[in-house]
């Protein structure tokens, strides 16, 4: 009350932020009045100017602090612009438009508020295409490129048109991002002052730049710098869990197995369906006999209300969608026993009795956190003969076993350890098929969260309800969906390159967006994007009446109330829009309007085709149209003549949706720029929202007044108690993306990394230098995994050493040479340099081994074409770094959907997933680097110069089974002939000539030895290989 009353006496802080800006806008005003007697010129010259200054400035607080100076300025100079463009004909995708806007003081307030980094609010039909003009003329000034997001791609290409007229005008460029431009075009496109373009356009091309691009030609983006989304609720939070996923066809895939199993899930669907029926049967007869037909007092009252509470508990978890179930509980007495049941259920902190009651069924159902689970019974179903069927081995237990077993012969223990892995391999994907195929079946339906058409499952987006053609479910789901549907099943695909709507633009150093509803959502802005919101007043009042929701008991009385409605309004000629939640509710409303005789349009994920077509009839008089929430979001509906004065537009909800500002976004359909309208929300206790997150408050309400067959309930405080529901909801959402984002987090650091590596690779005139920082990293490492500090033949393994080096380097290195280097170790490292701690022998093995691979290289460089070996060398980096990472996108991918398993052991499964996402992180650049060294003997610029180089390697090889080049024999014997292949000289000789030749012309060094990435001793602070090494 005292928050209100402040409110009410010094204004809100959107108020008083609106208030201080209206200063600003006078000012901008003033500016422009003076403008209006310059010539066209004068605000081109500006343009050209503040464009040269403002490109010359690297520093990010001084830009920031330019762009504020002269924004009045800027803004007055894009408003006078729109004033000069009044009365001219622009072309938009074809059609000729006449100009005639001039942006109002409210939408200046708007351009501030986008081109400070916040989320303007703005009414439907109150421009916010046009108040992005002036941030976006503002900003591209600093030459760093400025993005325009818009949700598809006709509106991508028709704004960079429509509000292009604008910027060319004033002398900048603009470009438009559709979806199959080739690189070259989108290169182009991406240099231009402005770019419009959609999400999705945006994040795959970020994609390719740093995950699939090898040269930096084939890289189109220039920045992340300043980003303008459009619709921004709808991106940055509807769709912000949507991962952008660039794939291939993946190495192994099980679709099989989907349509194996699809009969035995099926039929346990249906054995639950039966099953529930009894329960339901079973409670029936017990409230018969609560309440008997005389009257009497029952004497085991309290046992018979706790048994039908536990029934209609079962039921609830077992099928929370059955008909019988809901009619039941339209019955606020058997709603009240069933609640009880479940809190005395879940009073018990060890769970028991709850894990109990769902045993007696065959799988439980969580609507909430969307999962389906398999109880024992439902396991035995499915696999009556083999009771572990569901039960993974344990491999870690296994492998040991078999290591540690009375087999003696080596290759057989390696048989049995890929045996029993592939085992393992088999029943978990087995598992995994089942799981999602459960998943399919109870908790997506047709029409609601897909659509099948063309014999393709088509997900249908459940904010918007348009189809998201392209798009799939992932970790198999949709595979699922598509068995469950008799459809053909698409061949599951590998992730090559993948990042989420959120975390692309948290990639960008400046972010804003426009929206009609964002207030709702403003804390989750804050917290994940760091987004202020500033609500902007409408240009004309808001002329739209909003009724109090309409509660009914069943879905049925709402629907006859809906119906009766319609009849009532579309009576007195006015047009109706009704908003539905899916497909299968916006059919059933059209069936009941045909029964009526009502003529009608349908607008759905069906026949969105005919979006555009619907919309424009949807203001004309006694218009009947029933749509989704497509028509909730990008549509302009503009009344017919005579329709404003029979009250305008009204808009019926046949549900209110989890979210508030879907319902708001709904609502504004009517009542643009000052028209009159109106809007009604109808509601039952069987619709989701009600049944899975309502009060027990309006069920009491119900009770107490006792309710008859199809009576309302309507009040104020009842749409406060929904608001409540909605927003338990919102909460519960924005907990789960931040979850989410959390986990991301994780997944974006390694991606930087990654990507970091790579483009240093792409962007180095030379990557010959990193190859053998590369190459002396591992070395380095496998020094320390194989010796000691001490130096002692019987500890260090100098055989697996020796092993390793020949197999990845074509050097033929006897073990005792390893040996006699460690030896003749007496020089400690440099302190400082990464092989301080490093014992001498143990420095002097990796300077030994480093030097033999540099001038096995040098020799291998002699005989390559250079310019070609430089593509080669990047190639072989490349290479190593994709395929690996491919790998580890899936072995992640694996992670996070397991990792959840740990809560059962009381661990918080973030921070396992931090833990077990490094170790696995680390292990993925260790084995990059690895098999980067390992690549470097195996590439060459062609297969002349491949089949020279090997002519001249080492013939000497200690071990024969560990050479991957040479021609060794075992026990260190020379091959037959002496060496000698054909009548070429030893491979031998050509390399200690050039060992000689390099060793010649290398001064003496005295003093202690220096690593090439060491600090140079001469004191310069630059690497020794950069300085006095070169």
């Amino acid at each position: 009350m005292i928050g209100w009353l402040i409110k009410k006496v010094i204004g809100s802080k959107n108020d008083r932020e609106v208030k201080r800006l209206r200063s600003l806008v006078a000012r901008i005003n003033s500016l422009e009045t003076e403008l209006q007697q310059a010539p066209e010129e004068t605000l081109r010259e500006k343009t050209a100017a503040w464009k040269a200054e403002l490109s010359a400035i690297r520093d990010d607080a001084e830009l920031a602090r330019r762009l504020n100076e002269i924004l009045p300025e800027a803004f007055a100079v894009v408003k006078n612009a729109c004033r000069r463009l009044c009365g001219t004909e622009i072309v938009v995708r074809g059609h000729p438009l006449k100009w005639e806007m001039i942006p109002f003081d409210v939408q200046l307030i708007g351009a501030y508020a986008l081109h400070s980094g916040r989320i303007a609010e703005m009414a439907t039909g109150e421009g916010k295409t046009l108040v992005a003009t002036m941030p976006v003329y503002l900003n591209a000034l600093s030459g760093r490129g400025v993005h325009v997001v818009t949700v598809n791609d006709y509106l991508a290409a028709r704004d960079s048109e429509w509000m292009g007229a604008v910027y060319q005008f004033l002398g900048l460029t603009v470009g438009c991002i559709l979806h199959d431009q080739p690189p070259a075009v989108r290169r182009q496109q991406y240099h231009c002052d402005i770019t419009y373009g959609t999400n999705a356009e945006f994040g795959f091309d970020y994609l390719r730049d740093n995950g699939m691009a090898t040269r930096k030609e084939e890289q189109v983006q220039r920045g992340h710098y300043y980003a303008i989304v459009d619709e921004v609720d709808s991106i940055l939070i509807d769709e912000a869990r949507t991962p952008l996923i660039i794939s291939g066809p993946a190495m192994v895939a099980y679709d099989e197995q989907y349509a194996q199993f699809k009969p035995q899930v099926e039929s346990l669907y249906h054995a639950q369906e039966r099953l529930c029926n009894r329960f339901l049967k079973e409670a029936e007869d017990l409230i018969k006999k609560l309440h008997p037909e005389d009257g009497s007092t029952v004497p085991d009252a309290e046992l018979l209300e706790r048994e039908i509470g536990l029934l209609l508990y079962r039921v609830k978890i077992g099928q929370p969608k059955s008909e019988g179930l809901l009619k039941l509980l339209e019955n606020p007495e058997h709603l009240r026993l069933m609640n009880q049941a479940e809190l005395s259920l879940h009073a018990d902190q060890k769970k028991v009795e709850l894990y109990a009651q769902k045993e007696h069924l065959f799988f439980a159902i969580d609507e909430k956190s969307h999962e389906a689970d398999l109880t024992e019974k439902g396991r035995n179903f499915l696999s009556p003969k083999d009771p572990d069927a569901f039960m993974l081995p344990d491999l870690t237990t296994a492998l040991h076993e078999i290591d540690n077993g009375p087999e003696p012969d080596a290759r057989k223990r390696l048989e049995a350890k890929a045996k029993l892995q592939q085992d393992f391999e088999t029943k978990a994907q087995r598992i995994h098929a089942i799981s999602q195929l459960l998943k399919a079946y109870c908790l997506y339906q047709k029409d609601v969260q897909y659509v099948v058409q063309d014999n393709k499952v088509i997900i249908v987006d459940e904010n918007t309800g348009r189809l998201m053609t392209g798009r799939r479910w992932s970790d198999g789901l949709h595979q699922a969906v598509e068995a469950k549907e008799g459809v053909a099943i698409e061949r599951e695909t590998q992730t090559l390159a993948t990042i989420t709507i959120q975390n692309y633009f948290r990639l960008y150093h400046k972010l804003a967006g426009m929206t009609g509803t964002a207030e709702t959502e403003a804390s989750e802005f804050h917290d994940i994007y760091k987004l202020g919101v500033l609500v902007i007043p409408t240009n004309k009042p808001v002329a739209r009446k909003d009724a109090n929701d309409s509660v009914y008991k069943t879905r049925r009385e709402k629907y006859n109330a809906v119906l009766k409605e319609i009849k009532d309004i579309h009576a007195q000629g006015r047009p109706i829009l009704v908003g539905t939640i899916s497909v299968e509710v916006s059919e059933h409303l059209s069936r009941m309007l045909k029964r009526e005789g009502i003529v009608h349009s349908v607008l759905n994920a069906k026949y969105h085709q005919q979006e555009a077509e619907i919309v424009a009839r949807a203001g004309q008089r006694g218009a009947v149209t029933i749509a989704t929430n497509m028509a909730g979001r990008g549509t302009d509906i503009k009344l017919g003549p005579g329709v404003a004065e029979l009250g305008g537009l009204h808009v019926i909800g046949t549900e209110r949706h989890e979210a508030r500002r879907i319902d708001r976004q709904l609502r504004g359909r009517c009542a643009r720029q000052g028209d009159p309208g109106s809007s009604h929300f109808f509601i039952s206790l069987e619709d989701d929202l009600m049944r899975l997150f309502g009060s027990d408050r309006i069920v009491k309400y119900m009770e107490k007044m006792g309710l008859e067959e199809g009576q309302e309930l309507e009040h104020p405080l009842l749409n406060r108690s929904i608001e409540q529901a909605q927003k338990r909801v919102e909460q519960h959402n924005f907990q789960i993306r931040k979850r989410t984002l959390e986990y991301d987090d994780v997944m974006n650091k390694q991606r930087e990394v990654i990507y970091g590596f790579r483009n240093e690779i792409i962007h180095a005139p030379d990557v010959r230098d990193r190859l053998m920082d590369v190459m002396e990293e591992v070395v380095l490492q496998k020094v320390e995994q194989f010796t000691t500090a001490e130096f002692d033949p019987n500890t260090w393994k100098v055989r697996a050493l020796a092993d390793w080096v020949n197999l990845n380097f074509p050097l033929g290195m006897p073990e005792g040479e390893i040996v006699k280097a460690a030896e003749s170790g007496q020089e400690a490292p440099v302190p400082g340099s990464m092989y301080e701690h490093l014992s001498p022998a143990q420095f002097a093995v990796c300077t030994f081994i480093s030097e033999s691979v540099r001038k096995a290289y040098e020799l291998k460089v002699s005989f390559e074409n250079p310019d070609a070996l430089k593509e080669v060398e990047r190639f072989t980096i490349l290479s190593a770094i994709d395929k690996l990472w491919q790998e580890h996108l899936y072995e992640m991918d694996s992670l996070r959907y397991s990792i959840g398993l740990r809560a059962h052991g009381q661990r918080d499964p973030l921070i396992e997933y931090k833990a077990e996402a490094y170790k696995i992180f680390e292990e993925l650049m260790v084995n990059i680097k690895t098999q980067i060294c390992h690549n470097i003997f195996r590439s060459a610029s062609s297969l002349m110069a491949f089949e020279n180089f090997l002519r001249s390697v080492p013939q000497q090889t200690l071990h024969q089974s560990t050479s991957a080049f040479g021609g060794g024999t075992a026990g260190g014997e020379p091959p037959a002939g002496g060496g000698q292949r054909g009548g070429a000289p030893q491979a031998s000789d050509i390399v200690s000539e050039a060992a000689a030749a390099v060793e010649k012309a290398k001064p003496v060094r005295s003093g202690p030895k220096v690593g090439r990435n060491d600090p140079c001793p001469c004191g310069s602070g630059k690497k020794y290989k950069h300085c006095c090494g070169k």
